[in-house]
């Protein structure tokens, strides 16, 4: 009796292993065939690698399945703002055909919103994103200013830091009215590039500079090569600012019945070093820097908002350069 109930419980083990040797692998989704990029999301692509060029940096290939997934990412920070309380903008809601996710809460070894490339689309790489976030529509120099001036977003640009050893061999690109976002991946995309809306597909060229300085190292030239890049994005700024004797301060309630935020990055001092400071971040792409005056006391600030909210989410980000930033209600 004990025999064949050890026969039994052999076959049905051998069964059972057959059964699940058998088993399909799970079948990627799809890139939608409709789908391609805007005209804008494309100049930002081509913008990084100019960027990267200028440092002997080679370019990154576009990628359709990166695309896509930054295309989905940007939409849903818009529409369904998964990046509340302890939820920061790497996160997904659950409005839409993906897994939610709360970044960094839900982030662990089993489960990664860098895998989300993998759930969306036949991607077999992690991806990894930067997020930019304005009050109004997007507008790609600022975003490109935006990133290059803080060392955590400069550093997916430029291989440098954390990823100085990772070249990227993928990237993808969504913006989506005031959201822009950028995903970087190791492997190369089986998918390919995607198409420019409403253009015959393209492969990006990128004209060599004839004043590309050589073998130039990274960090001890990043502050200068970003003022050198602005300059040329806004000149007029960078000279007007420079000449000004009277700076321009915001006064107390500057909108009556609104109220606006502003994000502090230097406090109470002489207004001629106030002034200093803010002419530098000017020239680092910083265009909502001015002086703020409340109390007869004149501050700093780099960004304004007229939503708590989203001066919140803003400041998380400006504290990763100016760790003592904060925010001041007028």
């Amino acid at each position: 009796m004990n025999g064949i109930r050890l026969f039994v419980a052999i076959v049905t083990f051998f069964s059972w292993m057959f059964s699940y040797a058998q088993l399909p692998e799970k079948i990627s989704k799809p890139v939608p065939g409709s789908y391609c990029i805007s005209t804008m999301e494309f100049k930002l692509y081509t913008m990084i690698n100019t960027y990267r060029q200028r440092y002997d940096l080679p370019q990154i290939p576009l990628s359709k399945s990166l695309c896509f997934v930054a295309s989905e990412h940007v939409k849903d920070l818009f529409f369904h703002h998964p990046d509340q309380g302890a939820c920061n903008a790497h996160s997904w809601s659950a409005q839409g055909n993906w897994k939610a996710f709360c970044y960094p809460r839900d982030e662990n070894k089993k489960n990664s919103v860098w895998d989300k490339p993998k759930e969306l689309t036949p991607y077999k790489g992690k991806g990894f994103e930067i997020v930019y976030y304005a009050n109004d529509a997007v507008v790609i120099d600022s975003v490109i200013s935006f990133w290059k001036s803080m060392d955590y977003f400069n550093s997916f640009l430029m291989n440098s830091g954390k990823w100085q050893v990772t070249r990227w061999n993928a990237i993808g690109i969504g913006i989506h009215e005031n959201y822009a976002c950028v995903w970087f991946g190791e492997l190369l995309d089986p998918e390919g590039e995607p198409s420019i809306c409403g253009q015959e597909p393209q492969k990006t060229i990128i004209q060599p500079k004839e004043d590309a300085v050589k073998d130039v190292k990274k960090e001890p030239q990043k502050e200068v090569q970003q003022k050198k890049e602005v300059a040329k994005l806004q000149p007029a700024v960078t000279t007007d600012k420079a000449k000004t004797t009277e700076p321009k301060v915001s006064h107390e309630n500057p909108v009556t019945g609104k109220e606006h935020y502003y994000i502090i990055v230097r406090g109470v001092g002489p207004v001629k070093d106030l002034q200093v400071f803010l002419d530098d971040l000017l020239a680092k792409g910083y265009k909502e820097a001015s002086l703020v005056e409340k109390n007869g006391k004149i501050r700093v600030s780099i960004m304004e908002f007229q939503d708590r909210v989203l001066a919140d989410r803003a400041l998380e980000q400006v504290k990763k350069t100016w760790t003592d930033a904060w925010i001041l209600k007028q």
